[in-house]
């Protein structure tokens, strides 16, 4: 594990319990014995980590822990090998590239919480980041990381590997294209040959088995699909709370195009009739 990094700093860190290993079921596992992946999934999880966040001018520390699946991280390694080999070590900041790594952020006593809330948000450059109005990512993270603020814990869930719904972020620019020109969110996808929705839920939902075992959360979520997926993955008390914001003029066709698609949104919710 992590073999590009010095050694003794990976021992450091299994010695503190920073990095640990997670099968998917969220049991610890051995970071120093080879996983048997026959077993399913596993996940390797480096925290936590103190962050502080600024919600509505205060400043909140949440707790973060970085998660890549096993499988990611063992290929960096065998590139770290091969290219301390050819002595070009130079190019081990590339090897990010080859893995997703997922976040999750947590406030409070989380685990020993009677129902938290919990956000599984999708990575979107444009919206988080840009704060596009072309979709209301940007708000709904937002609005998440206030009313866990509110309640005094939660976590948010942050899958890197989602962008555009899973089909990466030019694959997204080009639908964005097709949808200027009459498309819908769906409909761009498939005519790319993509599917609807490419996105797998199944690591957010080892994660929290981790932090909190199959105990009741509640999914900050409108989407029927997402917590199907999840109560899937081993978490059987988990349920939806809606979560509908940053509804703008610009976002209503693909706010309308996700409740024809099954979102939970309902007509008067985002300015639409029925």
């Amino acid at each position: 594990m992590f073999a590009y990094i010095d050694p003794t700093v990976r021992a450091r860190l299994v010695a503190e319990q920073k990095l640990i290993r997670i099968d998917a079921q969220g049991n610890a596992l051995d970071p120093n014995e080879v996983p048997d992946l026959k077993q399913g999934v596993i996940l390797n999880v480096l925290g936590p980590i103190p962050l502080p966040i600024d919600i509505g001018g205060e400043q909140r520390t949440f707790q973060w822990y970085a998660f890549v699946r096993h499988t990611e991280l063992q290929e960096a390694n065998r590139i770290a090998d091969s290219l301390r080999g050819e002595g070009k070590q130079h190019l081990f900041s590339v090897l990010s590239n080859s893995m997703s790594v997922n976040s999750v952020l947590v406030l409070g006593d989380f685990r020993g919480a009677e129902s938290p809330l919990v956000r599984v948000h999708s990575c979107c450059l444009t919206g988080d980041v840009f704060g596009s109005k072309r979709c209301e990512c940007g708000p709904q993270l937002e609005r998440a990381f206030q009313r866990i603020d509110a309640e005094g814990t939660g976590a948010v869930i942050y899958m890197s590997g989602h962008e555009g719904r899973g089909i990466g972020l030019w694959a997204k620019a080009v639908t964005y294209v097709l949808q200027d020109c009459g498309q819908d969110t769906y409909q761009a996808n498939r005519s790319l040959g993509l599917p609807d929705d490419s996105r797998d839920f199944s690591d957010a939902a080892t994660i929290l088995l981790y932090l909190r075992g199959d105990r009741p959360v509640r999914l900050m979520s409108n989407n029927p699909r997402k917590l199907a997926d999840l109560q899937k993955g081993g978490l059987h008390q988990i349920h939806a709370e809606k979560h509908v914001t940053g509804v703008t003029a610009a976002n209503r066709r693909y706010l309308d195009a996700k409740r024809t698609w099954g979102h939970t949104l309902d007509p008067s919710e985002i300015g639409g009739d029925e």
